[in-house]
């Protein structure tokens, strides 16, 4: 995939990162074209091996996502008939199987939330692999038990294995904001910064994990992935994945690492920045 602009988005690529900044003024509703749109854009990433992180942002820093596009229940058929990600989770809705098919990428997916992200549009966020928040400005919510249903795309699988069953219930039940500091403090983000330092946090994650060596980035996925069943079938998933990542290639990396000072006091003092060093001179 390239640089290019769909109706609800503008999609730019750097260094095996793909840059995907959602555009539906006023509020960015999730509207049908964007849902096209955003399954426009993973059935191009799901075959690509050269694309490693997918990072979805908002052109509007007042709303990362602002909910679905309530007009839907004007027309149901219609909506239930995009024909959207049609092979994924047979049986649900369009947003609920959009959500999924981002979850099932490839790739490492985050999310970039400077403002509100309600409803479907925290919905898509919950299923990425990671979510970056605006400490000022960024907030979460389910809204849907106040307009008399329940979340439909995701938020009631989700948010139990993020944020535990009781929060998730408060947060489903009450259909109230959660703001970026909470939303961290329970999981729900990795991090919550100052705006002005988001970008290049989330820029220098992307950046990282994409040029990670071969292989490495997928293997850890599926190991940690792993942990959703018994633990010792994590640990023998962990040990498999070692052995498949543990290549001459690897082996010449830690080699470089010894010849630099590693092991010695100096060096373990700050090993994690000479082993990125490393890496950027051994790519």
């Amino acid at each position: 995939m390239t640089d290019q602009s769909l109706p609800s988005l503008h999609v730019k690529r750097q260094d095996g990162v793909l840059w995907v900044s959602i555009d539906v003024p006023p509020v960015n509703l999730m509207t049908a074209q964007l849902l096209l749109d955003l399954d426009a854009v993973a059935a191009s990433a799901e075959n690509d091996p050269d694309l490693h992180v997918i990072v979805v942002q908002s052109a509007n820093p007042e709303f990362f996502l602002a909910h679905g596009d309530l007009s839907f229940v004007e027309d149901p058929a219609t909506y239930a008939a995009l024909p959207i990600a049609e092979e994924t989770l047979v049986g649900t809705g369009p947003m609920m199987r959009l959500h999924e098919r981002w979850r099932r990428l490839p790739q490492t997916t985050i999310a970039k939330v400077t403002g509100l992200a309600r409803g479907g549009g925290s919905e898509l966020a919950s299923s990425l692999d990671l979510r970056f928040a605006a400490l000022e400005t960024a907030a979460f919510g389910q809204f849907e038990t106040l307009i008399g249903i329940v979340p439909g795309a995701g938020a009631t699988a989700h948010l139990p294995r993020l944020v535990g069953r009781a929060r998730a219930l408060e947060i489903v039940l009450t259909g109230g904001l959660v703001d970026a500091a909470t939303a961290e403090r329970w999981g729900w983000v990795n991090r919550a910064l100052p705006a002005a330092e988001l970008h290049e946090y989330v820029e220098w994650v992307a950046l990282t994990i994409a040029t990670l060596p071969d292989g490495v980035r997928a293997a850890a996925t599926k190991a940690i992935d792993a942990a959703d069943g018994t633990l010792e079938d994590a640990l023998r998933a962990e040990d498999r994945l070692l052995g498949e990542t543990f290549t001459p290639a690897s082996g010449e990396l830690a080699r470089a690492a010894l010849a630099a000072g590693v092991q010695t006091r100096e060096v373990e003092l700050n090993l994690e920045e000479v082993l990125r060093a490393n890496l950027i001179r051994n790519p």
